[in-house]
C-alpha cells in the first residue's frame, strides 16, 4: 500500500476513528466476508453519473458524518466530513467573502461536499481558476480494506509519489468512501461584469482564443443557441472577475471588439446559475428518447464544430456539450479524439438509463495504472467499479 500513497499518508489510530466512520468500516468489513459490493450515497444529487450495479446494493450513507471540522478564513483553508452540505459550506465561505472557487455543481439541494469531490465535477470557472482536484489539500479516506487513511494536510505542498488527495477526485467512489475533505478557497473577487454578443459558434471561438492570450479577467464564457429573448440567435456570455479597474476596462475592450451587451448583475447571476447547475433549457431532455447527453473534453484551440446536433460550448472552447443518440458515440470519441481530448456520455438517454460504455477508455499504459491503483485500494471490490470495470 506505501507504494500507492503520498508522502503525507498515514493510517489512523482506532482511537482517532469517527463514531459514524467506525459504522462504515464495520459495513465494510460485512462486505468484504459475504463478498457483496456496497454503494456510496450521499444526497444522491449525481448518483446519474456513477455505473449502474448489475443487482441492487446496500447503500453505505456519508450523510451520517456531517459538519465543517475546522475554518479559518485567514488560513484559506476549510475542512469538513463528508456528508456536509454544499450548501453550508457555501454559506459559510460566504459570510467572510469566500468562495470555492471551482464552483462545484449541485445538481439538487442535497449535494455534499464529498460527492463533490468524488465526482470531481468544476463550474464554468474552471478554465481560468483550475479544476476542483487543484483546489483538494487533504483526505480522510476508508478504502476497501476497510482502513482508516489519512492523505494530505490543511496546506499546499510538494509530495513524493502519488498525491492520492486529488486522485480521488473523480474516482466515483471506485477506491474509497472520502470521510473528510479539506479544500482550499478563495476571496471573492471585487468585481464582476457578465457580457452578451451575438455571434455565430465560429466567430466567438475565434474572439476567445484572441481575448485569452491578452491581459483581460477572463472567468468564464457559454456559447449557446439562445432563446431568452423569445427568438432563437447564437449567443455567447462572458463573465469578468477581477479588481475593479481591470473588469471596467475589460468590458470597454471587449464591447469595442465585437457589439454587445452589458447585463444586469441578477440576470447574470441567473445565467451563470443554470450553466452551473445544468437549468438552462438546453439542459432539459430533447424530446428524442434516443438522445443523451455527451461531455466532450478537448483543446480550446479546437475549431468550432458543424454538427447536426444541438451544442453548447464553455470553458473558453475547452468543453463542448452535445445531445445526440447513442449511435453516434463512436464517431464523437472519434471527434474528441482529434482535438487532443475525450468524450464522456454525462447522462444516458431518458429511455436508455442503464450504459455500460460511457467513458471513453484510457490508453493501455494508463489503464494498467488504473488497474493496479484499484488493486491496492479495494481488492475484494467492495465498491462500486469505475468506468472501465473492476480493473479501475
Amino acid at each position: 500500500m506505501a507504494a500507492m500513497s503520498d508522502s503525507s499518508s498515514s493510517l489512523a489510530p482506532a482511537g482517532a476513528i469517527p463514531h459514524a466512520v467506525a459504522g462504515w468500516i464495520e459495513q465494510i468489513q460485512a462486505a468484504r466476508s459475504t463478498r457483496q459490493g456496497l454503494r456510496i450515497q450521499g444526497g444522491g444529487t449525481k448518483s446519474f453519473l456513477a455505473p449502474a450495479p448489475s443487482s441492487p446494493l446496500p447503500t453505505l450513507d456519508t450523510r451520517t458524518h456531517a459538519g465543517i471540522v475546522a475554518y479559518e478564513p485567514t488560513e484559506l483553508v476549510i475542512t469538513a466530513r463528508a456528508g456536509t452540505p454544499l450548501a453550508d459550506i457555501e454559506s459559510a465561505l460566504a459570510a467572510n467573502g469566500q468562495a470555492l472557487a471551482f464552483e462545484p455543481p449541485h445538481f439538487g439541494d442535497r449535494a455534499t461536499v464529498g460527492g463533490a469531490v468524488a465526482t470531481g465535477l468544476s463550474g464554468p470557472a474552471r478554465a481560468s481558476v483550475g479544476a476542483l482536484r487543484d483546489f483538494v489539500l487533504g483526505v480522510h479516506l476508508v478504502n476497501g480494506r476497510a482502513e482508516y487513511l489519512e492523505f494530505g494536510g490543511q496546506v499546499m505542498k510538494n509530495v513524493a509519489g502519488y498525491d492520492v488527495s486529488r486522485l480521488l477526485a473523480g474516482s466515483l467512489g471506485s477506491l474509497g468512501v472520502i470521510a473528510q475533505v479539506s479544500l482550499k478557497v478563495l476571496p471573492v473577487f471585487p468585481a464582476e461584469a457578465t457580457l452578451r454578443f451575438e455571434l455565430p459558434q465560429a466567430d466567438a471561438l475565434g474572439h476567445l482564443a484572441r481575448w485569452r492570450g491578452q491581459p483581460l479577467p477572463l472567468n468564464a464564457s457559454l456559447w449557446l443557441l439562445d432563446t431568452r429573448d423569445g427568438s432563437p440567435g447564437d449567443t455567447l456570455y462572458v463573465r469578468l472577475r477581477g479588481a475593479v479597474a481591470a473588469v471596467e476596462s475589460a468590458c470597454v475592450r471587449l464591447l469595442n471588439d465585437a457589439p454587445g451587451e452589458r447585463l444586469e448583475p441578477a440576470l447574470a447571476a441567473g445565467i451563470w446559475q443554470g450553466c452551473r447547475e445544468q437549468t438552462l433549457g438546453f439542459f432539459a431532455y430533447p424530446s428524442d428518447p434516443e438522445s443523451g447527453l455527451w461531455r466532450l473534453s478537448v483543446a480550446p484551440t479546437t475549431p468550432a464544430w458543424n454538427l447536426a446536433w444541438p451544442t453548447v460550448v464553455e470553458w473558453h472552447g475547452a468543453l463542448r456539450w452535445v445531445w445526440a443518440p447513442l449511435a453516434a458515440g463512436e464517431s464523437l470519441r472519434q471527434l474528441a479524439r482529434q482535438a487532443g481530448g475525450h468524450a464522456t456520455l454525462f447522462r444516458p438517454p431518458a429511455h436508455h438509463p442503464v450504459v455500460t460504455d460511457r467513458h471513453t477508455p484510457p490508453a493501455a499504459p494508463l489503464l494498467a495504472i488504473h488497474q493496479r491503483l484499484k488493486a491496492a485500494f479495494d481488492p475484494d471490490n467492495v465498491f462500486l467499479p469505475g468506468p472501465w470495470g473492476q480493473g479501475h
